[in-house]
């Protein structure tokens, strides 16, 4: 066998093993809920080692204002995470738009968005022992709406799925937040929740906060028009009064999308947000200290 034969047979080999397999991760997709018909699905990121040995896990919902986007934005980080150690989840939820493309979904409003982020992380719970989770390490992420949805798995005990166990809890051990929305007493809020909008205080964060809440890291910029800056520093500050562990990470000039709006699937966060949320894990931690098993 020529030289030439043998450097095409190993660029052959090396086009055809999955990127996955190459970084030794493992990405799955599982469905966690059926409603209505519907198959609700999660991506599932971890390492393909061998070990028993309990992990912490990461729960995302990604963004869209509760009637676009998918699990894929957080792909990046379930990436980075699951590197680090993690079993993460990046959750799909019922989205207020119609086959046709029109919003809002007349059966679909920000409480069927709640009751799936809970039931999602009921679910995580429930699977531990088959990912090797730690139960008291899990935690719940998101941006915008995702945020939002992050915080109701902790703040909206009566809204909850018919199907679903309420022995298990569906509260995380710790909250990281991207421009969260934290009030939706506002006009886009109001027209999802369509014939049901005198519900809209039972899915507000700001109206339902209450003492108790994981440690949790915000990250959030004051340019930000989509999600005044003003009010997070008010729900922020409403949090600490009540004994909460919350930091507030402010950057000046910055919109909503925190990251580099021309980078597929990282307009969520970018490299300084990554690295301030290892060291946020680290101290509570998550993480061993000095950073990560593989960086």
């Amino acid at each position: 066998m020529n030289l030439k034969t043998t450097i095409l047979i190993l660029l052959s080999f090396v086009i055809a093993v999955p990127a996955a397999d190459r970084d030794d991760i493992i990405k799955q997709t599982v469905v966690y809920k059926t409603i209505n018909g519907m198959q609700l699905k999660a991506d599932v990121y971890l390492t393909r080692d061998k070990t028993d040995e309990a992990k912490p896990a990461m729960a995302f919902f990604h963004g869209g204002g509760w009637a676009y986007g998918n699990p894929d934005e957080f792909r990046v980080a379930c990436t980075r995470y699951a590197r680090k150690g993690f079993v993460c989840f990046s959750f799909q939820y019922r989205l207020s738009i119609t086959e046709e493309g029109t919003v809002p979904h007349p059966d679909i409003s920000l409480i069927e968005c709640v009751k799936d982020a809970r039931s999602a992380m009921r679910w995580i719970r429930g699977h531990a022992d088959e990912y090797h989770i730690d139960p008291d390490k899990i935690v719940a992420s998101g941006q915008s709406a995702g945020g939002q949805l992050a915080l109701a798995t902790v703040l909206f005990h009566d809204i909850n799925e018919a199907s679903d166990d309420l022995a298990v809890s569906p509260a995380p051990n710790a909250f990281v937040l991207y421009s969260s929305t934290v009030n939706t007493l506002e006009a886009w809020a109001d027209l999802l929740m369509g014939d049901r909008r005198e519900q809209i205080w039972s899915v507000s964060p700001f109206h339902n906060l209450k003492s108790g809440l994981p440690p949790t890291i915000h990250f959030h910029g004051t340019a930000d028009r989509m999600v005044p800056y003003w009010v997070v520093t008010r729900f922020r500050d409403k949090s600490v009064e009540l004994g909460n562990h919350y930091e507030l990470v402010t950057f000046e000039g910055r919109r909503h999308y925190l990251g580099n709006e021309d980078q597929e699937v990282k307009v969520y966060y970018d490299e300084d947000i990554l690295r301030q949320t290892d060291d946020f894990f680290e101290r509570m931690g998550f993480l061993e200290q000095s950073g990560s098993k593989i960086k």
